[in-house]
């Protein structure tokens, strides 16, 4: 009993999360081919810039707030490629490539910053997000156009100075979806999956394990385990946190392009805004911690983070006659989940 107990305390958070999500199903009277389809899909879109979330925290980094720099250059990619007008599987695996030169840039760039702000990463990378938000903006309202030189009239507002609002991704919406999606029976009824994305993440999660497994990857965990031990056996503490907020800020940016993709279209000035607590949430949800985050916590946060934020608005007008209250209900919990995470984290550092 008492190891039930112990097994259930540590796993409160999704356990909790599954008792909704199911309370959620059954109140919304959703079908299961509905249900099943929409959630691959989500899985497909999402669960790649999760991921991109495990190695800071191994090295000790906490949860990245920064990644939103790597969705920026993630965007960066897919306008230059929009510009250019490129379509097909070409324009998409282009625009992964071109935002790693970007990423590694600004990663570097946080990754100096971040190793001046030791043991406050995660309020660093929150704030230095903002002031990146707005050069961003700056860039791509003031002087695309004028000085950017992109000449695409789809992608600029009517005057020509700054990118449209809403970007439609005409040459690179919903390529991996569609480029490989077979249908599958499961309980008699049949399920459309979205391979090209699963096997990407598929290819990732084998990535993250191999890498974790080599002596780069053993001397990132000997740095997140204590950093002064770590120096004192020869270990160089700022060149391995360097190197996880790297690997970090491109993979952000390759995901951000698996998830714009499959939306279909850039909210240009607010997508990658949404990129840092919703995929920090989701990693939460799956029993991850400041200090301990596993491919499966990945795995598991998405598929319920994902299965509420679909039957929340489902259920709220089932129950209350208003989808507004479960897309309130959402939003919550999106950042209660990370703000009682980050308290009990403060607490648990207190006491020890």
């Amino acid at each position: 009993m008492s190891r039930v107990r112990s097994v259930a305390v540590a796993n409160l958070v999704p356990i909790l999360f599954a008792v909704l999500c199911i309370g959620g199903i059954v109140s919304a009277h959703i079908s299961l081919p509905l249900l099943a389809n929409e959630i691959l899909v989500r899985l497909g879109r999402n669960l790649f810039l999760v991921l991109s979330l495990i190695i800071p925290v191994v090295a000790g980094m906490g949860l990245n707030f920064g990644i939103v720099i790597g969705a920026m250059c993630g965007q960066i990619g897919l306008i230059i490629i929009e510009n250019a007008g490129g379509q097909g599987v070409g324009a998409l695996v282009s625009a992964m490539a071109i935002s790693i030169p970007f990423s590694l840039l600004f990663g570097w760039l946080t990754g100096l910053l971040l190793n001046k702000a030791k043991g406050r990463e995660m309020i660093t990378g929150m704030i230095l997000a903002f002031f990146a938000n707005g050069i961003y903006q700056f860039a791509f309202l003031i002087l695309a156009g004028p000085v950017i030189p992109l000449r695409n009239q789809a992608i600029l507002l009517d005057s020509g100075v700054g990118l449209a609002v809403t970007i439609d991704l005409k040459g690179t919406g919903g390529i991996l979806e569609h480029l490989l999606r077979p249908s599958f029976p499961f309980l008699g009824f049949k399920v459309a999956v979205p391979l090209a994305s699963l096997l990407l993440i598929t290819a990732l999660c084998f990535g993250i394990r191999w890498y974790l497994r080599t002596k780069s990857g053993q001397d990132l965990r000997a740095v997140g385990q204590d950093m002064h031990v770590a120096e004192i056996a020869g270990h160089n503490v700022n060149r391995n946190r360097m190197r996880a907020i790297l690997l970090s800020t491109v993979l952000g940016g390759i995901g951000h392009i698996i998830w714009l993709s499959s939306i279909g279209s850039i909210n240009t000035y607010q997508s990658h805004e949404q990129v840092g607590p919703y995929a920090i949430a989701a990693l939460l949800v799956g029993g991850a911690t400041v200090v301990h985050a596993t491919i499966w916590h990945a795995i598991l946060g998405t598929l319920l983070f994902q299965t509420l934020f679909l039957i929340a608005p489902i259920a709220g007008q089932e129950l209350l006659g208003s989808p507004q209250i479960g897309e309130f209900f959402r939003e919550f919990v999106a950042y209660a989940v990370i703000g009682v995470t980050l308290a009990l984290h403060a607490w648990k550092s207190r006491r020890g």
